[in-house]
């Protein structure tokens, strides 16, 4: 993790508004590890076509 993490972290917080609080940070973090989670997820090929995922849910 090191250093590159550390600089990550900077930067995600820069980005945030003056007036953001310790929930808009959690939040932000939480779309990144979603987002990690779901390049992984793909990666590996486990996706499901959007065909399937609509019928699974009865939205055809």
């Amino acid at each position: 993790m090191g250093s590159a993490f550390k600089q990550k972290a900077h930067q995600l917080i820069d980005t945030l508004p003056e007036a953001a609080d310790w929930e808009e940070l959690a939040e932000q973090i939480e779309i990144i590890l979603d987002l990690r989670a779901g390049l992984a997820d793909s990666a590996a090929d486990r996706v499901i076509d959007n065909a399937r995922l609509r019928a699974e849910f009865g939205l055809q």
